[in-house]
């Protein structure tokens, strides 16, 4: 039988070590608190020396506001801070720093030593490593806080660190994330006495192209947009450079970079019409909001952060970035067009545009109606595919020489092993796979009259009973409105069991019991669901597809034409319902490389 120990309490050294460990993890983690304590004191420009990846030295220089010589001593001892001094101030922080303990915990496990002047003093003064007063020092205005030989004293903690270049790697990745949040401040970093980044003050998407290189540059969308007390801003990429893996999404939380599931998932479910597979989209976002209404005293690293209303943020974010990307085919090629994008372009009215307007009739004739939704979902249930018929293709089209030349897509030429339309454009030629046009076409158009009328519920003759945690019946009470605004009707009949008595007609015929614990794990995780969206968007695409002109089919060019007009009206059009590129362009320039004009 064990003796019992005592309780005591730990000596301050050892809780100091303690907490060095939940935030400092490695020197990434000690140049991230002192960056940001920087940047929290007003600095406009930030000077970072790193030697060894950051094991045997981290110097950040600073020109912020400074520390005065009597709080020397104090900014080293735990929870001393000048960032907040009060609960309420804690529920609505605006700095980066907040918990007081950063200071003391890197001193605790490495060599520390400060510099710092304020406005007013005559000169700098020195706080050496394990002194307790300050001394006179020379020194510019604002504070240099260097940290040498990291956890040498904490053997424990040194033998987890990794090579030099891989904790240098660290290291520029942390000051990367802070140089995309503060763009109105500039950046020198040094490794081993030489210059390896610097960023001008600027703005925050020139930052972003000076950061990340031109990929934002050549397939980003701007986003921003502001809905009351929540805004959003910055770049998401085209889903035709969507990337293998998710190593370049960036997104801040009122200037701190977080990882937030809410958001997370928001943006995935604003591409999952237009992604192929499991490609990851690359975006810099800056979401700000009201700091009350979120909680940053979540996690020890501060990397994550909870949301006081998540569905509310969920929905702002994931109609925002859902608008960015529903722009139509050939609206993006601006630099490719020049003059005559799409967005700037003025229709006259034609022949040609009354044809464009006469296919897009007559193909919502076919497809999409409210009263032809039914009939839609009974073909698909039957086995009947739905087809085009030739009808839906003829039109008054004007001749070629009538149309105005400021298309994206430009003018037809001729069909390609019919599969591919081939056309001119203003600056080059593009090649139009017809069925991925078409099918995304015809899918945008039956989403739109879906969502045009109200989600038609379906009774259950027998309800689907099942066994549910008390969380779960607590979930149904707690967003019962917004449950029953999905379709559903289900309601506790036991201390265990909830009843399943309604559901979306769409998709009754379906795994009731799954899709409802599905919606509830929703609720839960993020405050809202999108589990009815995709499935019934699921369930539109096969459709879409079935209903799209397929291979081989023979067009005219008058038809041809009339399927560029309408991508060009239809969102989301660069890419089919499964995420792949509907269209390619090349340039002259690209030409005349292919057959080494001018060279």
């Amino acid at each position: 039988m064990s003796t019992r120990r005592p309780i005591c309490a730990l000596p301050d050294l050892l809780v100091s070590q303690i907490a060095a460990g939940e935030v400092i993890e490695r020197p990434a983690s000690v140049l991230k608190e002192l960056v940001e304590n920087a940047v929290d004191a007003g600095a406009q420009t930030v000077e970072i020396r790193l030697e060894a990846g950051g094991i045997r030295r981290i110097a950040v220089i600073d020109d912020g506001s400074g520390i005065e010589k009597n709080e020397l001593a104090l900014a080293l001892t735990r929870h001393a801070t000048s960032k907040i001094s009060s609960i309420e101030e804690l529920e609505s922080v605006h700095s980066m720093g907040f918990r007081g303990e950063a200071l003391a915990s890197i001193a605790a496990v490495s060599q520390l030593s400060l510099i710092s002047r304020t406005k007013d003093a005559e000169h700098a003064w020195c706080l050496e490593p394990g002194a307790v007063e300050a001394t006179a020092a020379s020194g510019a205005l604002g504070t240099t806080v260097d940290v040498k030989y990291l956890f040498d004293r904490v053997p424990a903690r040194r033998k987890f660190l990794r090579a030099e270049a891989t904790e240098f790697g660290h290291c520029i990745d942390a000051i990367e994330r802070i140089a995309l949040a503060f763009p109105e401040v500039g950046f020198r970093v040094f490794h081993n006495d030489r210059a390896v980044r610097q960023w001008l003050p600027t703005s925050a998407l020139k930052r972003i192209s000076d950061v990340l290189g031109t990929e934002f540059n050549e397939h980003g969308i701007e986003v921003n947009a502001q809905g009351g007390m929540i805004s959003l801003m910055g770049v998401v990429t085209r889903p035709t450079a969507a990337r293998a893996r998710a190593d370049r999404q960036f997104l801040f939380v009122n200037g701190r970079h977080v990882r937030d599931r809410t958001v997370s998932h928001a943006i995935r479910s604003a591409y999952a019409d237009v992604l192929h597979g499991d490609r990851q989209p690359a975006f810099v976002l800056f979401l700000q909001i009201d700091p009350s209404a979120v909680d940053v005293n979540v996690h020890p690293a501060k990397h994550e952060v909870r949301f006081r209303d998540s569905g509310a943020v969920h929905r702002f974010v994931q109609q925002t970035v859902t608008q960015a990307l529903a722009g139509v085919a050939g609206a993006q090629n601006e630099n490719a067009f020049a003059a005559t994008t799409f967005a700037t372009t003025s229709f006259e009215p034609s022949a040609a545009t009354s044809a464009s307007s006469e296919f897009s009739t007559r193909n919502e004739t076919s497809f999409t109606p409210q009263a032809n939704i039914q009939r839609a979902f009974h073909l698909r249930e039957t086995g009947h595919a739905h087809s085009t018929s030739p009808q839906a293709w003829q039109t008054l089209y004007a001749p070629l020489e009538e149309q105005p030349p400021v298309w994206p897509l430009g003018r037809a030429l001729a069909q390609v092993h019919g599969i591919y339309i081939l056309a001119q454009t203003s600056s080059g030629l593009a090649l139009i796979d017809m069925h991925a046009a078409h099918e995304r076409v015809v899918y945008e158009q039956l989403k739109k009259a879906l969502d045009s009328q109200s989600l038609p519920q379906q009774a259950l003759l027998v309800p689907v009973v099942f066994r549910v945690t008390e969380k779960e019946l607590a979930l149904v009470q707690e967003f019962e409105e917004q449950i029953s605004r999905l379709g559903f009707e289900m309601a506790a009949v036991g201390p265990q069991s909830m009843a399943l008595r309604a559901v979306p007609a769409m998709l009754a015929r379906g795994d009731l019991e799954a899709l409802a614990r599905g919606v509830l794990r929703d609720l839960e995780q993020i405050g809202a669901s999108q589990l009815l969206t995709e499935q019934r968007n699921t369930l539109l695409a096969t459709m879409a597809c079935h209903g799209a002109v397929r291979a081989n089919r023979q067009l005219t060019l008058e038809e041809m034409n009339a399927l560029l007009r309408q991508m060009e009206q239809t969102e989301r059009a660069d890419q089919c319902n499964h995420g792949r590129p509907t269209w390619i362009h090349w340039s002259v320039s690209d030409l005349d490389k292919l057959f080494l004009r001018g060279q």
